[in-house]
């Protein structure tokens, strides 16, 4: 019920780690109780309970709204706050001369400068990224310098003159600080996107885990500095997000992801130690597989965390995109209250899993074509990334996990993923018209082929079912036929993608613009609104709720 965004975020962290230690708990309680005289068993027991304690302190100070000793909280300013508050004050000059100072315009400066070197001093950050920074803060301070100057001399004799001279330090100063801000981002991001790709085959996690099976305590010990020097590694690259995360529920969610690498690390340092004391202990075995999987799990919240953060950067969406909204009772189907809602057992679960796995994979491989796109305004684009998300709802759905909690929601929303294929196939004959004549069968054929796949996908939505068998086979049969859509989706983008490019190189593959073009052109102040998109997929209504979300609220 809470409506606090940062309160909501700070929430869903802590749920998240109750959530994963509640198993580590049981693994790690039976191992201590299986080894009594084990320090590192006991160690390793201990730091979870610990953690479950803070989480709970956490929920009774946002439930309760005030701090075990009654201190207030001091948030952590980020570069990218902290340049969205500093051009704020920079842009109020035009407004009003007086309402500041010159020197809380030069602290707030200096402020924002300390945090980049968070940057430059890292280990992680590349030669060229800590010399962009470093020239982009030099320049910084010499904007407000020449913006200063002018300021004072306006505050004295407000002439035409001197105005125009004013406007042009307020620009040259905001554009001195969006390259700055960009230049962090790029140097955050690019270094988590390195990062989480080298570490995707957990290949110390493996080791740690045959070495430990075998008794190796000599091996042990040398992953045991591979996964510590992994560790330092993933906390920098989360605390140099979290500069960059664009608002306060991302920072909140980088914070907690930081604090869940601080701890877990050693965590599977103590499992990987006592396993390897004692190699034929099968709870110690099990113990390990728990902590691991914790750790591969939050890489894996990462990329997720990671999206989020490119997407509000570039603006493509606000807080969470609007079409991974639930159903209304009563207005997307009149039979919404007759159907009493099923939530899949952990059995039936177990058994979509590896469809979901390879639905995940698939909205990888969606968003990676999206973005070789340089217009990511281009229709296609939008309802291939809105497509994604949509399916990677719906794989969330089949790890018991994200925002649709019932087999009902899930149908919803293969409903709506349906209804935007249909649209994007109808984008893709507005596309066809520009095509010659030796490209168009080929891509007439895709877009019918998605046309038939989406209304197969609405016909097994809205079929009614009863009974507990036929439910989960009506949610087998909605998440094969998307799959199968996302496969079909992972073709026709770089398809649709090289014909612009080589009308681009300059081949002629495409035709001059017809005139539906020309009317969206006109009509483009109101394509991309936020009551458009929203109606896009259905839930206008809901829009609101929704963009209030964060990433770790699916959890």
């Amino acid at each position: 019920d809470l409506k606090d965004e940062k309160k909501k975020a700070r929430m869903a962290a802590s749920r998240a780690v109750l959530e994963k230690c509640t198993m580590m708990l049981l693994t790690a309680s039976k191992t201590c109780l299986r080894h009594p005289d084990c320090e590192s068993a006991r160690i390793n027991k201990d730091g979870v309970f610990h953690r479950m304690r803070l989480a709970l302190e956490q929920v009774i100070e946002i439930v309760t709204d005030s701090r075990p000793n009654g201190e207030n909280e001091i948030a952590p300013i980020s570069i990218y706050s902290g340049i969205k508050e500093f051009k704020n004050k920079v842009e109020g000059l035009r407004e009003n001369l007086y309402f500041l100072s010159k020197e809380n315009l030069s602290t707030m400066l200096e402020v924002i400068l300390e945090h980049t070197e968070d940057f430059t001093d890292s280990a992680y950050t590349s030669h060229e990224h800590r010399e962009h920074i470093l020239e982009l803060s030099k320049q910084a301070k010499m904007e407000l310098e020449q913006l200063v100057s002018v300021w004072m001399q306006a505050q004295n004799q407000k002439t035409k003159d001197l105005m125009e001279d004013l406007e042009v330090a307020i620009l040259k100063t905001c554009q001195c600080m969006n390259e700055l801000k960009r230049e962090v981002h790029n140097a955050a991001t690019s270094l988590a996107a390195d990062l989480l790709k080298y570490h995707t085959d957990h290949m110390v996690l493996k080791a740690l885990k045959i070495t430990g099976a075998e008794g190796n305590l000599e091996a042990v010990a040398e992953y045991t500095c591979k996964l510590s020097e992994q560790k330092e590694q993933l906390v920098e690259m989360c605390r140099l997000l979290r500069h960059v995360s664009g608002t306060e529920p991302l920072e909140i969610t980088c914070i907690h992801a930081e604090d869940t690498f601080q701890v877990t690390g050693p965590q599977i340092i103590s499992a990987a130690e006592t396993l390897a004391l004692h190699p034929s202990s099968k709870i110690a075995k099990e113990n390990l597989e728990v902590f691991c999987e914790a750790w591969e799990s939050q890489l894996s919240d990462m990329s997720m965390l990671l999206r989020e953060i490119n997407d509000v950067f570039e603006g493509r969406r606000g807080e969470k995109r609007v079409y991974l909204s639930l159903p209304r009772p009563g207005k997307h189907n009149a039979n919404l209250k007759a159907l009493k809602p099923v939530k899949l057992d952990t059995e039936e679960q177990a058994k979509i899993a590896k469809l979901g796995l390879e639905l995940h994979l698939l909205t990888s491989s969606v968003d990676s074509e999206t973005e070789k796109w340089e217009d990511q305004e281009n229709e296609i684009v939008q309802h291939g990334q809105g497509m994604s998300s949509m399916a990677y709802s719906m794989y969330l759905f089949t790890r018991g996990e994200g925002l649709l909690k019932t087999t009902q929601d899930l149908f919803h929303q293969a409903e709506i993923f349906a209804t935007e294929g249909t649209k994007l196939a109808s984008a893709l004959h507005a596309f066809s018209h520009q095509v010659h004549d030796d490209d168009k069968p080929l891509l007439l054929l895709e877009a019918e082929k998605l046309i038939s796949m989406c209304k197969q996908l609405q016909v097994t939505a809205k079929a009614s079912v009863q009974g507990k068998s036929a439910t989960f086979a009506k949610v087998d049969a909605c998440i094969l036929k998307t799959r199968n859509v996302m496969t079909l989706l992972c073709q026709l983008l770089p398809l649709c993608c090289k014909l612009l490019r080589k009308n681009k190189a300059g081949n002629g593959c495409l035709k001059p613009a017809p005139p539906w073009r020309e009317d969206r052109i006109r009509t483009g102040t109101n394509a991309h609104t936020p009551e458009r998109r929203a109606e896009t997929f259905g839930i206008k209504s809901l829009e609101n709720h929704v963009t209030n979300m964060t990433f770790l609220e699916s959890k």
